[in-house]
């Protein structure tokens, strides 16, 4: 599957952004999807995922509570709704996918995802 995402930009602390990862090629809702963020000189983060087939997702420890990802199975769209953004916040996001439900065990690892978007910027000024 293609993915692409968008939404990024400059925000104040405290502000909220809406990203965006639109996927194309492949039936989406079978996949399981996912955020990850990287800053300059760090590894990549995991942010969050959701299983096609559970209700539930799964979230990093640095934005429970302040982001929150949802999907539009029709219009194979992945949302990730950032609130109280922190300057530490401020990464490179990309979306990821993988066909099926993936484990909770591997959802937080980057290489298990196949399909990963372009990278949108995120930077959060203090």
């Amino acid at each position: 599957v293609q993915l692409q995402a968008f939404g990024g930009g400059l925000v104040q602390a405290g502000g909220s952004l809406r990203l965006s990862c639109a996927a194309s090629g492949r039936t989406f809702s079978s996949y399981t999807v996912a955020w990850f963020r990287q800053a300059p000189g760090k590894e990549r983060e995991f942010v969050a995922a959701d299983r096609w087939s559970f209700s539930s997702t799964l979230y990093g420890d640095s934005v429970k509570g302040r982001f929150t990802m949802s999907r539009d199975n029709s219009r194979s769209t992945v949302y990730l709704q950032m609130n109280s953004l922190k300057p530490e916040d401020t990464a490179v996001y990309y979306c990821a996918a993988r066909p099926g439900a993936l484990i909770v065990g591997v959802m937080r690892r980057p290489s298990s995802y196949d399909d990963w978007g372009q990278g949108t910027q995120v930077t959060v000024s203090s």
